[in-house]
């Protein structure tokens, strides 16, 4: 185990196997603790997720391993080897209020989030009454010893800063940078070229009728 005054270092791997046993915890209680076929599904959602990803069972299980070395996953007691479940430990080793357990997973989860971003997605999870509740919570966790979130800058055209967790490292790269004017780009490129396929199709429809009425000599 690290010390009292250090953050467990983790892989990407394991900080998305961590979010998804903690969401799964409060979201779908009924199938938690969770066999390692639905763990790496839970892995490889295609919502709520990003980066997305597709991880195989060998690249969980060692996840789990390096998890549960830090005390942070465990196996759920009873069962046959077939059938082992696994369960996080979180907030065994870092005790959280509800909040601050939701807030942690959203950033686990979905990479650097703005107060907003944390407040509208964290429904299943915590219910914050208000953006100033993020904001307490995203206080006290940054105000720990040590931080467990750090604020990071704003993204061109957004009001509000974004914050990400520091139990792996956050590297800023292009996909992660937020820039307009190319995506309005790409969607004005789409609709061009699908007003040409319709024009297309149009035009091949307008063909074969007229192949018809010489076939029937009209």
């Amino acid at each position: 185990m690290n010390s009292e005054n250090e953050l467990p270092n983790l892989s990407d791997v394991e900080i998305r196997v961590l979010g998804a046993l903690i969401e799964k915890s409060k979201t779908t209680p009924d199938y938690y603790p969770m066999t390692l076929n639905s763990l790496t599904a839970a892995c490889n959602q295609k919502s709520s997720r990003h980066p997305v990803v597709e991880y195989d069972e060998e690249t969980v299980v060692l996840a789990l391993n390096h998890l549960k070395a830090q005390s942070l996953v465990a196996m759920a007691v009873g069962g046959s080897s077939r059938s082992n479940k696994y369960k996080h430990n979180f907030t065994t080793v870092f005790p959280l209020s509800d909040g601050e357990l939701g807030t942690m997973c959203l950033l686990f989860l979905r990479g650097a989030l703005t107060p907003g971003e944390i407040k509208s997605n964290s429904g299943r999870l915590h219910e914050f009454q208000s953006l100033d509740g993020v904001l307490d919570v995203l206080q006290k966790l940054s105000s720990k010893s040590p931080a467990f979130v750090k604020e990071l800058g704003k993204r061109p055209g957004q009001k509000e800063t974004r914050y990400v967790q520091l139990f792996s490292e956050y590297v800023e790269t292009e996909e992660s940078n937020f820039v307009v004017e190319p995506a309005r780009k790409s969607v004005s490129e789409l609709e061009a070229r699908v007003n040409k396929l319709e024009e297309e199709v149009e035009g091949m429809k307008e063909r074969l009728d007229r192949i018809y009425k010489d076939l029937l000599g009209e």
